[in-house]
């Protein structure tokens, strides 16, 4: 399908669940996502390709603006590559750390213990690069897309979700800015970085800091 062809309608493929099971539903999910944290200390196992590829077609069903569907997923797993986006990675944050970032940038994330080392680009054995399609191209004719930035927002969330869901351990990391990673993976002008993610398993014993998230009434208001 090319933008300009209108789509078939079908019949929606919709599961009406009872209100029991939906409860139930919903709750094993929360309790699910709500064990999903971001590691920074990887294994270098390998993990099963195919699962990385199911995940990422999951990030493929989510919605868009005008189902132009902006995204590229990019996996890496070549060591040379690896090294090369952490180099460059840690180059930027350097910058970041020495002169980009405010004193109150630094404070928040001192409980953390982040710094420009980004050992966990080479030690996790998969990277994701999620790339946001700010145009496209057909046939030589520069085309516009909608919601870019919500678009791949809401299917970077979907892959998490899956990844997680799957039984992987992964990382949201945003070194600012990311305009190495086109350079590094030689892709299109219109191709934006928008988030890089690291993904294995947690080194054994592996832990994170002990966070307490909002609860419900803190982040729900009803009217």
């Amino acid at each position: 399908m090319t933008h300009a062809d209108p789509p078939a309608h079908v019949a929606l493929d919709f599961n009406r669940r009872s209100a029991d099971e939906m409860r139930r539903r919903a709750r094993e999910h929360y309790e699910d996502v709500a064990r999903r944290r971001s590691v920074r200390h990887f294994s270098d196992e390998a993990v099963p390709l195919e699962v990385i590829e199911d995940c990422i077609r999951s990030a493929g069903t989510a919605p868009s603006g005008a189902h132009r569907q902006p995204w590229t997923f990019a996996l890496i797993t070549d060591p040379l590559m690896k090294r090369r986006i952490r180099e460059a990675a840690e180059a930027e944050e350097r910058e970041n750390y020495s002169r980009r970032m405010n004193a109150e940038w630094i404070r928040a994330l001192g409980p953390f213990g982040t710094n420009a080392e980004k050992p966990f680009l080479e030690a996790a054995p998969v990277l994701i690069v999620v790339l946001r399609h700010a145009w496209d191209e057909d046939e030589g004719a520069r085309v516009q897309n909608y919601y870019t930035q919500e678009s791949v927002g809401i299917a970077s969330g979907f892959l998490l979700a899956a990844l997680h869901h799957a039984g992987l351990a992964t990382l949201t990391h945003t070194p600012s800015p990311m305009g190495f990673l086109s350079e590094v993976l030689r892709r299109p002008a219109y191709e934006k970085p928008f988030l890089l993610i690291p993904v294995g398993y947690p080194v054994q014993g592996c832990e994170v800091p002990n966070l307490e998230r909002k609860r419900l009434d803190e982040i729900l208001v009803r009217y």
